[in-house]
């Protein structure tokens, strides 16, 4: 048995003759969901993906497919998936071989069973579980009886068919090049005047979420349903599970009763030419992205390494253009102001060479290995985290308190060096002190590292969207994405390290240079500020407070070492064993989470900002009223920017009011694998993400730095 917060899943047999050829024998997964969860059915709809059943049997033993029990609809905001709730039993018949035959003296078949499963309600989580049961070879094994017996009712019975298993008459007549009109014959009396489901088993042919009209004309039911405006298929065939429409069974529409419904299977012969290019009719972006994103977290779960719904990988065209936006991203990163720190320290950089231009070009290579690499291991780093199980996205590095902390203590000390407090060589071994002088190249990786370190929270225009579909693509093509990224961030430099031109441009070193030098500490200093607004956030006032005084003692003790003789023997000890004692003290405030962390996020930019949740946005859209959706962090300074300006200005305010817009701000500051979820619903793993939601449309995401022209265009289209 494997429990999770979200489901219960076991293992179960049914052998009531015990193993043996020509004897009935069943195993299944028994999974049973927390209220509101589900997982899904073999087509799971507009998003999602099947429980997937992987068999390791005894010699003789040959596991068939899943007898599929019937599904519900279940809506998700503008989608609608095919699933279960409450508890359901997958059942899969075993044939015993006339070759089995175990030893005299086993007593026991081991059956085991590796099954992986995506359960979701407005988040999804992919799980899986490993099983192992003995099953007695010789014995009844009825004690699961009446749950395979209760499955066995529940799958769908075949309607009275005709040759070839087809009903005769029962068809799907290509309508309008849109829609499919339904006509079947023969289903039972008990059915005739009720609304019923269809429930196709091929997936992406038909509307899911869309009311369709139907009708029954004597004991034939006809329906007109919309097709898929991206389909995946055209069938000839198109096998199909009809019954009751759920709403009619009371508390069982909603999985707390037993489903006492009867589903009945036809395959309807499709007539008429399927309509070419659906496959790129108008289905937003984001819808698209949302699909991929849950087929890639249930691909995750399964241990595969690619997304199902790609296939092998992604085709050409989606892999080129998530590399082109990947590389611009990358680019635009550059004049992102969390990047300006490490512009500060390559500035300094070219000045030194100014003059050497094998230097330069050396310098250009090794930061740009520097940046490419870590960008790489980054995205390794966060591919395996979601292969574990964790909802990690862009930047989740600094979700972290401690991460915070840590790179507000590197840049104090990078800010005293560059001001002149301390040089490295003072309180360094020579050896380790000249490495910069000797190894110039090992500094300019150093560097790049750096750069990836202080820029990877930041998400750029183009760059979310190429982020968002590493979760869909293979492990290979997602870490080519990560290393165009990391080329388009060292790309102004790497070409400026080769163009004679700007070499010349910069002036001779000289006196100035200290000055300049100097200079940029500021710029160090400043980001350290933000990265103690940040600790703030995430540990409140106290935790700010903790790191102020940590990074006094990082400055002591740096001050310290710098000193000679005695004085340097003595004021070291004593500085860094007070260092030790603040550490001691103060450092667990850093970690601590603020109470009122979830209050501030509330009442940040106005009190028109309500908290996210889940669900919290599919209700206010079912009630009527638009949604605006902020998906922010503290530590993201693009977020912060658009939160001070276009979200702020008076006329985007005003234009919310008029249009009575819902404004939900998302806080992604610490780690919340709900919101995390919903990012990769909409093509995304990176903050900031700005949604607009409207009854009956697909979602609208818009561009990462905001324009006052762009929100309010998209406010006067609700």
């Amino acid at each position: 048995m494997v429990t999770t917060p979200y489901v219960r899943a076991e293992l179960m047999a049914h052998a009531p003759q015990g193993v043996a050829p020509g004897q009935p024998l069943w195993l299944g997964l028994q999974i049973t969901h927390q209220p509101e969860w589900h997982t899904y059915w073999k087509n799971p709809g507009d998003s999602g993906l099947p429980t997937d059943l992987a068999w390791t049997l005894p010699a003789g033993l040959d596991a068939g497919e899943i007898a599929w029990p019937l599904p519900r609809k279940i809506p998700i905001g503008t989608l609608a998936n095919y699933g279960y709730e409450g508890t359901v039993l997958l059942p899969v018949p075993v044939t015993v071989a006339s070759t089995f035959a175990a030893g005299p003296l086993a007593k026991d078949a081991i059956i085991q069973l590796r099954a992986s499963w995506l359960v979701c309600r407005k988040e999804c989580i992919p799980e899986e579980g490993e099983f192992t049961l003995q099953l007695p070879l010789r014995s009844t094994t009825a004690l699961n009886g009446a749950a395979f017996e209760a499955a066995a009712k529940a799958q769908p019975q075949p309607v009275l068919a005709g040759t070839n298993g087809i009903v005769p008459d029962s068809q799907a007549q290509i309508a309008d090049g849109n829609a499919l009109q339904v006509s079947v014959h023969g289903l039972p009396v008990a059915l005739r005047g009720k609304t019923l489901d269809l429930f196709p088993e091929t997936s992406e042919v038909i509307e899911n979420a869309v009311q369709w009209t139907q009708a029954w004309n004597g004991s034939v039911w006809t329906a007109k349903i919309p097709l898929a405006a991206q389909r995946s298929s055209s069938p000839s065939l198109m096998p199909v599970v009809l019954a009751e429409r759920a709403a009619e069974q009371g508390a069982a529409a909603h999985g707390t009763g037993p489903d006492t419904r009867t589903g009945y299977r036809a395959e309807l012969k499709v007539l008429g030419t399927w309509p070419q290019g659906a496959a790129v009719a108008s289905v937003s972006p984001a819808l698209d992205a949302a699909l991929k994103a849950n087929a890639a977290q249930a691909a995750q779960a399964t241990g595969g390494a690619g997304a199902p719904l790609a296939g092998s990988g992604a085709s050409t065209l989606t892999l080129s253009a998530a590399l082109l936006g990947a590389l611009l991203g990358g680019l635009i990163l550059n004049l992102m102001p969390c990047v300006f720190p490490v512009l500060a320290i390559k500035v300094v950089g070219f000045t030194q060479h100014a003059q050497d231009r094998r230097a330069h070009r050396l310098s250009g290579l090794a930061y740009t290995a520097g940046v490419v690499l870590s960008f790489l291991l980054l995205g390794a780093l966060m591919l395996g985290l979601r292969a574990a199980g964790e909802a990690v996205g862009w930047g989740f590095q600094l979700q972290s308190p401690a991460v915070v902390a840590g790179l507000a203590a590197l840049f104090t000390v990078i800010g005293l060096n560059l001001a002149g407090v301390f040089e490295f060589g003072h309180f360094l071994p020579s050896s380790v002190a000249s490495l910069q002088a000797r190894h110039p190249v090992a500094d300019s990786f150093l560097t790049g590292v750096l750069a990836v370190a202080v820029a990877s929270p930041c998400t750029a225009p183009f760059m979310g969207a190429s982020m968002g579909l590493t979760a869909t693509l293979p492990v290979p093509q997602a870490l080519a994405v990560f290393a165009v990224l990391g080329l388009g961030l060292a790309l102004p430099y790497l070409a400026a390290s080769f163009i004679p031109a700007v070499a010349r441009a910069l002036p001779r070193p000289g006196a100035w240079m200290d000055t300049f030098r100097k200079f940029m500490a500021f710029p160090m200093f400043a980001t350290v500020v933000w990265l103690v607004w940040v600790l703030g956030q995430q540990s409140g006032i106290d935790g700010a407070g903790a790191l102020l005084i940590l990074l006094v003692g990082v400055g002591l003790v740096a001050w310290s070492l710098s000193l000679a003789g005695r004085a340097r023997r003595w004021m070291a000890t004593v500085s860094v064993a007070a260092f030790a004692l603040l550490a001691w003290s103060f450092g667990p405030h850093i970690t601590n989470a603020s109470p009122a962390h979830t209050a501030e996020a509330t009442r940040a930019g106005g009190a028109q900002w309500q908290a996210w949740a889940p669900d919290a946005a599919e209700q206010i859209v079912a009630s009527g009223r638009p949604v605006f959706v902020d998906f922010t962090a503290a530590w993201c300074v693009t977020c912060q920017y658009n939160k001070k300006t276009t979200l702020a200005d008076s006329d985007v305010l005003a234009d919310l009011s008029a249009k009575n817009v819902v404004l939900l701000r998302a806080d992604w500051t610490r780690r919340d694998p709900a919101i995390t979820a919903a990012l990769a619903q909409l093509g995304r793993n990176g903050v900031p993400v700005y949604v607009f939601y409207r009854a009956g449309k697909p979602p609208v995401v818009l561009t990462e730095v905001l324009s006052v022209q762009e929100v309010r265009a998209t406010i006067a289209q609700l």
